[in-house]
């Protein structure tokens, strides 16, 4: 067996594994992932929805709720990276690693056996939000091509949060460590453009919204999902993907070969 097949194989092992701890704790990894953004869905389209639609700060002819949906598919793989970050922190404290190191696996299947099951749980995550959404009113206007680009630019969003997941996970000392790390990511996204547009915010936040990972992402999605022109944001929003999808898998590595040298 030749090193990709290899790969291959060890890869499938752990994913499979990590997926039989998902079924077997599906109240303390998918309904954390899902609760929230349907809260928030509820709780910001009741809040928020009329004020914004009579303001027109929206837009002509923009509902809410087809706003609004975009931000909570990104706010629900943002969410999903919590237990993805345990399970891999979980993995190397409580020592499974030294178990895989005597076995003859790829060190990497390990990590990317977490990513995989991630973006997996977190695309059934992000699926249901959806079919929320369109029973509340989301109503999206996309060609074919856009319809493609964006469950390629979601796949592409939820990889990149999950290898930083299990970087963040791998490096910590803890499960305690690991909200402190993820802090700032959780905070992110409300500071962004996927509740209320740029121009409601303050000149320094909204500069702040403007430039930070989050909000290219955002409107990317929502452009696809709605007819709107992605334009460069687009390209913004693919390079932030890739360059936080470079920064985990690295991060990652360096962390779990450092631990395993130790």
């Amino acid at each position: 067996m030749n090193g990709f097949s290899r790969n291959f194989s060890d890869t499938g092992t752990m994913l499979q594994r990590v997926l039989k701890h998902m079924q077997r704790n599906f109240d303390a990894t998918i309904v954390p992932a899902i609760a929230t953004p349907v809260i928030m869905l509820l709780m910001m389209l009741n809040l928020f929805g009329q004020g914004l639609e009579d303001s027109g700060n929206l837009g002509a002819n923009l509902s809410y709720i087809n706003y609004l949906t975009p931000g909570l598919m990104v706010i629900t793989a943002v969410y999903g990276i919590l237990a993805a970050a345990i399970r891999a922190n979980t993995d190397m404290t409580q020592g499974i690693i030294n178990r895989f190191r005597t076995m003859s696996i790829a060190r990497i299947s390990v990590l990317t056996g977490h990513v995989i099951g991630n973006v997996i749980i977190t695309l059934f995550s992000i699926s249901v939000i959806v079919v929320l959404a369109v029973v509340t009113g989301f109503r999206p206007v996309m060609s074919a091509n856009h319809l493609a680009a964006a469950v390629g630019m979601t796949i592409l969003m939820v990889t990149a949060l999950s290898w930083l997941a299990v970087a963040i996970g791998v490096s910590s000392k803890s499960a305690e460590g690991i909200n402190g790390l993820l802090y700032i990511v959780y905070t992110l996204p409300f500071i962004s453009t996927a509740f209320v547009p740029t121009t409601t915010m303050t000149p320094v936040l909204a500069w702040f919204a403007e430039h930070q990972p989050f909000s290219p992402i955002v409107d990317t999605m929502r452009n696809l999902l709605i007819g709107g022109d992605v334009g460069s944001r687009g390209l913004v929003a693919v390079a932030w993907c890739i360059g936080i999808m470079l920064v985990g898998y690295l991060w990652a590595r360096a962390a779990y070969n450092r631990t395993s040298t130790t």
